[in-house]
């Protein structure tokens, strides 16, 4: 899903593990790029995020993002 909201290339986005920082290290990850991810996380899902659960530390980095995403699917 980040490869195609921020529309990076394949190497670039097959390269992300855990550790690997978003919000703030990314330059196209910025808070309009941020509401189309979160859209997006909603419609391939087919959950609903809050904007209370939308926070820094779920964008911190890929790990934290991908744990989000995996906490949200089992409620």
């Amino acid at each position: 899903m980040l490869r195609d909201v921020l529309r990076l290339s394949d190497e670039r986005a097959a390269a992300f593990d855990a550790d690997t920082p978003l919000f703030g290290a990314l330059p196209e990850l910025d808070s309009m790029a941020v509401a189309g991810l979160l859209t997006e996380i909603e419609n391939r899902l087919g959950i609903l995020i809050e904007d209370d659960e939308v926070d820094g530390e779920m964008l911190e980095t890929f790990g934290a993002l991908t744990r989000f995403a995996a906490d949200r699917l089992r409620h």
